[in-house]
């Protein structure tokens, strides 16, 4: 069974890439464009995860990254920024523009199945 991701980043091209990247590194991908749908999103799942672009409309990227770390049910949460600005927060930052064969193999160095307790 493949783990959940998701992709917050308004850009429909860069969104498709990042979701055909990490469904190839064994995610099942859904794509949000929009900062209110993917606090929503993440309000009623629990990605092993996200894929965040910073400057996403209607609520900040920064505002969703403090989000997900500080709800203890997304603790376990991964998370990529794909974006130009840098926040120790994250996990990883990917400097856009990103090209698929970047981020499917990050993501799938990344699958939580693969890392050791």
């Amino acid at each position: 069974m493949n783990e959940f991701a998701l992709v917050i980043e308004d850009d429909q091209d860069q969104a498709f890439v990042f979701a055909e990247a990490l469904r190839a590194a064994g995610f099942e991908p859904e794509i949000v464009r929009d900062g209110k749908a993917a606090l929503a999103r993440l309000q009623t799942t629990n990605p092993s995860l996200v894929v965040l672009d910073l400057h996403v409309p209607r609520v900040l990227g920064k505002d969703l990254l403090y989000y997900i770390r500080t709800d203890e049910r997304l603790a376990g949460t991964r998370v990529i920024l794909a974006t130009g600005d840098y926040r120790l927060e994250a996990d990883v930052v990917l400097l856009k523009p990103v090209g698929f064969d970047q981020l499917r193999d990050l993501a799938s160095r990344m699958r939580l199945t693969d890392i050791p307790d």
